[in-house]
């Protein structure tokens, strides 16, 4: 059985459903994307990636700065909500 982790469709659609919900609490799109870059960098840091698209993501975000990590967190909210 696959899990979110390991197939990056599902993963994308796991987040998409995530800020769907998030929006619908009342959390705005700066907020959604402030823990967005926060959950990015634990995953960064204590998360293996599964597969080969996570593996990309998590080098590019080991060599960006930490405006460049803003963007793609923003980047990466958008991605899951066109996803949903």
């Amino acid at each position: 059985m696959a899990t979110v982790l390991k197939v990056f469709e599902r993963w994308k659609e796991f987040l998409g459903e995530r800020v769907q919900q998030a929006e619908k609490a009342g959390m705005s799109e700066e907020l959604i994307s402030k823990l967005a870059y926060q959950i990015g960098e634990f995953l960064s840091d204590k998360v293996d990636p599964e597969n080969k698209e996570e593996r990309v993501l998590k080098e590019l975000w080991d060599v960006a700065d930490e405006n460049e990590r803003r963007v793609m967190a923003g980047i990466m909210v958008k991605l899951a909500k066109a996803n949903n």
